[in-house]
C-alpha cells in the first residue's frame, strides 16, 4: 500500500511559478511511475504529466508542455511537479498519483494511488 500526500499548491499571478511535491509512504516507491493530474471545477479530472519509475521517460499534456516539468527523487519517496509560466486556466485542484507499472501512461484508470490533492490558483 502507497499512501500519496501533495503539497506545494497557492495562490500565483500569471507568469509566476509553483513547485508542487508528492511524499510517499512505503518501500515500493520506487518501482512505481508517478503521475501528476489536475480537475477544474466543472471540468473532468485531466493528465498533466507521468515520469517512470527511473525518472528517465517524462511525458506531458500539450497544454503544458515547456512550461510544467514532472521530476523525481526515489531516495526522498519525493516526485515533484514544477509549474513556470502559469496561466489562469492552470487553476485546478492538482493531484498525485502512483501506478505499480513502473511504465508512464496517460490514463487515471490506470493509478492505483491517489492523493488527497493540493489547490493551484492562478489569478490574472
Amino acid at each position: 500500500q502507497v499512501q500519496l500526500v501533495e503539497s506545494g499548491g497557492g495562490l500565483v499571478q500569471a507568469g509566476g511559478s509553483l513547485r508542487l511535491s508528492c511524499a510517499a509512504s512505503g518501500r515500493t516507491f520506487s518501482r512505481y511511475a508517478m503521475g501528476w493530474f489536475r480537475q477544474a471545477p466543472g471540468k473532468e479530472r485531466e493528465f498533466v504529466a507521468t515520469i517512470n519509475w527511473t525518472g528517465g521517460t517524462t511525458y506531458y499534456a500539450d497544454s503544458v508542455k515547456g512550461r510544467f516539468t514532472i521530476s523525481r527523487d526515489n531516495a526522498k519517496n519525493t516526485v515533484y511537479l514544477q509549474l513556470n509560466s502559469l496561466k489562469p486556466e492552470d487553476t485546478a485542484v492538482y493531484y498525485c498519483a502512483g501506478r505499480r507499472d513502473g511504465s508512464v501512461s496517460t490514463r487515471d484508470r490506470n493509478y492505483s494511488y491517489w492523493g488527497q490533492g493540493t489547490q493551484v490558483t492562478v489569478s490574472s
